[in-house]
């Protein structure tokens, strides 16, 4: 029996990333609970995390996980987990609703990619229990979480933080609370330089990526990538490195935000710099 056995896991956010974590957490945990704004976001849900369960050869782990409409109905939960939308504003909202609904002895948690751990961690109303976990897309697939404390966070939220990571079997990374952390803080400024060589060359997206693909052996290439994340997640994430930096590389290129306003966002709308349709 691990650290995590005990737990019962909260999901607030019915997106990619808290339907993935929901799929891998089934698996280990008899009770998790995850909060969607609809019910039409409810039903999408239950059919994502059914695939995910599917991808990840355990069908039946489905049956572990309650979709609720009610954000309050998460206030069983030992570990509850903030997965909603990159937005300071909302995820600000979420985390104090959860901080008041949740025990004392619960440790919240956000899943961003980008914004600060500090900020968030007041906002919550619990810095000693609280951890940014963040996860990768397609969570299913990706080992790693960057795992990043407030100054604040005790003994215990830390422990129970690599425990659930272990038991999800996820390999967690203790990072600093900089904007982007480690991976995104390295992997933006190559991302966005691909979309300014597009914007410079006229080169077509798919030779961009072969190049990448073929000649250094990535699995996949800089513009299918960021298709993948999302461009409107990726303009959030830009612009918060930009903001904490300065650095003109951090900056998301006019390509993205363009295609943003087309809502051409990668391949949750079926087209961005590649199409899926």
């Amino acid at each position: 029996m691990s650290q995590f056995d005990d737990e019962t896991l909260g999901i607030a956010g019915s997106g990619t990333i808290a339907c993935g974590l929901a799929a891998c957490a089934a698996g280990r945990c008899d009770r998790v609970f995850l909060w969607a704004r609809s019910d039409e976001s409810a039903v999408r849900a239950q059919n994502d995390i059914a695939a995910a369960c599917q991808k990840l050869d355990r069908p039946d782990d489905v049956k572990h996980v309650r979709i609720v409409t009610d954000l309050t109905d998460l206030s069983e939960a030992t570990l509850a987990v903030e997965a909603v939308r990159e937005e300071l504003a909302i995820k600000r909202e979420v985390l104090e609703t959860l901080g008041n609904a949740l025990a004392d002895s619960a440790i919240l948690a956000t899943t961003t990619s980008s914004l600060g751990i500090e900020e968030l961690a007041h906002a919550s109303g619990r810095p000693a229990r609280f951890v940014g976990l963040h996860v990768f897309n397609p969570v299913e697939r990706m080992p790693l979480v960057e795992l990043c404390f407030p100054d604040e966070a005790d003994g215990e939220t830390r422990g129970r933080a690599n425990a659930f990571c272990a038991a999800i079997g996820k390999t967690a990374v203790e990072v600093p609370d900089e904007a982007g952390f480690v991976v995104n803080r390295l992997l933006f400024p190559y991302l966005f330089d691909a979309v300014r060589l597009l914007e410079r060359t006229g080169m077509a997206a798919a030779d961009i990526d072969a190049c990448m693909k073929l000649g250094t052996s990535h699995p996949m290439g800089p513009l299918e990538l960021l298709d993948l994340v999302g461009l409107d997640v990726a303009d959030s994430i830009g612009e918060a490195l930009y903001a904490d930096s300065g650095e003109p590389g951090h900056r998301p290129p006019g390509r993205i935000k363009s295609l943003v306003r087309e809502g051409r966002l990668g391949r949750k709308t079926g087209a961005g710099f590649h199409s899926y349709r």
